[in-house]
């Protein structure tokens, strides 16, 4: 939360607004439900579905703050990906194939780890994490990746100091980018 609070306070000094969503406090239910799968008989997003999606609609820049857990989003954020941005939303039926909706719209994501972030390159991690999330995902919603800024082999335990140069780094991201 840190880090989302850091943006937050970052992005509102610049006079703009933020909606936080913190998935767990919210107890957010991240399980696809059997009439949010798109079929021929249509469907039926779930209300609270429909609720986020009101709340986003105009969203100019999606920031995703989460950790890697086996080097991956954690189910709770892929199952609020897979029910919010689904068809509908930040993707419809097109000819031959989806047509993203989000399109004009940016994607920043800020990310931890227990891992140092050499070894998630060396190991090949970094690659296959950013492809799926980064490329893939913002391909299919149509969305501009702005960057993705990663704080590898977080501990418990870690210093002060440390905290403070990785939120100094989430504060330069918004000065750069925004």
């Amino acid at each position: 939360m840190a880090v989302a609070r850091s943006y937050e306070d970052a992005v509102s000094a610049r006079g703009q607004s933020v909606v936080v969503r913190d998935l767990y406090r919210m107890n957010f239910a991240p399980c696809l439900e059997a009439g949010e799968m798109p079929g021929a008989g249509g469907f039926a997003p779930g209300r609270d579905v429909l609720e986020e999606r009101e709340l986003l609609g105009d969203v100019e820049v999606f920031v995703f703050v989460y950790p890697f857990w086996l080097n991956s989003q954690p189910a709770m954020l892929k199952g609020y990906i897979e029910r919010v941005f689904g068809m509908g939303f930040a993707y419809g039926a097109g000819r031959g194939g989806n047509r993203p909706l989000l399109a004009g719209r940016r994607m920043l994501s800020f990310t931890s780890s227990g891992a140092p972030t050499e070894w998630m390159v060396e190991s090949g991690s970094w690659e296959a994490a950013t492809r799926l999330f980064d490329t893939y995902f913002a391909a299919v919603c149509g969305l501009e990746v702005l960057d993705h800024i990663h704080f590898g082999g977080i501990v418990p335990g870690i210093r002060a100091d440390a905290v403070q140069a990785h939120l100094a780094k989430v504060r330069d991201a918004v000065a750069r980018r925004f």
